[in-house]
């Protein structure tokens, strides 16, 4: 696979780092999640359970190895060091300055293994006057911008559902590692690549905020409809509702003859996208007129086959029974020999010649400590010792 032969030291939990360690495992990455010996990730008991086994905690930790270990015992940090010495990446999402007070900082890293990458996935940043926050999705949300550009404008900002913020820094963490080793490879040079749960949010405003730079103005929460073209958003359906995006003229124009609306054509009200928008109530009111005269089935078959980008608002148990996603397996099942079958969410990354695949299933804590403390040169008497001291 892509990333056979890397070995990645997980030293994170909860979300954004062991989502971007799944991404380097996914590819082939030998990853070992370092846990906390007595209770492990938090994430292990949060979530609908599966005969003991935290889904949430499958799907985020499928293809690696758990190895627990105190690390505040100074024979735990012993093996982290051995360990750091095999590794070529060094991945956590701890506060600021936490590396360094654990005595992992850069240069102790690159002491124990040159040409390292290490990676940080944080609130705020490594620097800054609020690198020291503790911050979650919910507060990266609100203080990137994000909700006070989501949801409808008469009603108060709004967060996304999913922890936005920890899975796109995480799976920008799994790019910069991807880079930083394709750099090392090329130069023999580590590398410290770090990103946060903020910069990674405000770096998704796209339009939002370069229409801010343009015109220095707030936008306004649009809700479903589009903040720069009309119509565009849900729209009547004669048994609920269908989501429709005519992002363009061309595709607009194409709108209208599928509707039978033809007549609005040469309207001047609605001959530009500029003129739609200052009159979206009254463009949307046209469609919708016309989309309640039939079935959400009826439309998607019109304007799919006339080009018209649309879709159908699906719950969790059509996504999943979806054709188009069963084909693109993007729910699967592992089976675990501890827990048994384990539903979780497939790989969004396809590759035509060496495709990701599950090839570990979800560790239970500590699974992996015999074979990999015997990899590093400790007796079973030391493991033993390891284990009494509670090191390990």
């Amino acid at each position: 696979m892509q990333l056979d032969g890397i070995r990645v030291i997980d030293l994170s939990r909860i979300l954004s780092g062991p989502f971007c360690s799944m991404f380097l495992a996914d590819m082939g990455a030998e990853v070992i999640k370092i846990e906390d010996v007595t209770v492990g990730d938090p994430i292990r008991g949060q979530g609908e359970m599966r005969n003991g086994m935290s889904l949430y905690f499958a799907s985020n930790n499928r293809n690696k190895k758990s190895l627990a270990l105190n690390l505040r015992h100074p024979d735990g940090m012993a093996v982290l060091h051995r360990l750091i010495a095999t590794a070529d990446v060094v991945l956590n999402n701890f506060r600021p300055g936490i590396m360094d007070k654990m005595g992992l900082d850069r240069a102790t890293l690159e002491r124990l293994k040159p040409g390292i990458v290490s990676c940080h996935i944080t609130g705020f940043g490594l620097d800054g006057p609020y690198r020291d926050r503790p911050a979650f999705d919910f507060i990266a949300q609100a203080m990137s911008g994000f909700m006070s550009v989501n949801g409808a404008q008469d009603e108060p900002p709004a967060r996304a559902a999913p922890p936005l913020t920890d899975l796109i820094a995480g799976a920008y963490a799994a790019m910069g590692v991807c880079a930083a080793l394709v750099r090392h490879a090329r130069t023999g040079l580590g590398e410290e690549v770090s990103t946060s749960l903020t910069d990674s949010m405000v770096s998704m405003l796209s339009f939002l905020a370069t229409n801010f730079f343009a015109n220095g103005r707030q936008p306004e929460r649009t809700g479903n409809d589009h903040a720069l073209v009309a119509p565009y958003g849900l729209f009547e359906a004669a048994d609920g509702e269908v989501a429709i995006a005519p992002s363009n003229d061309q595709v607009y124009f194409k709108l209208l003859t599928a509707l039978g609306l033809d007549e609005l054509r040469t309207h001047p009200d609605f001959l530009t996208n500029q003129r739609r928008f200052a009159r979206r109530d009254a463009i949307n009111a046209h469609v919708n007129a016309k989309t309640r005269e039939q079935s959400i089935d009826h439309w998607l078959e019109v304007l799919n086959a006339a080009g018209v980008p649309c879709g159908r608002v699906m719950a969790l148990q059509e996504v999943f029974d979806d054709p188009q996603i069963r084909h693109q397996q993007m729910r699967i099942t592992i089976d675990h020999p501890r827990h048994g079958p384990l539903d979780v969410l497939g790989f969004p990354i396809k590759f035509s010649d060496d495709p990701c695949r599950v090839h570990r299933p979800p560790p239970d804590l500590g699974a992996d400590a015999d074979a990999l403390l015997t990899e590093l040169g400790y007796t079973p008497g030391a493991i033993a010792a390891l284990r009494q001291a509670r090191a390990a």
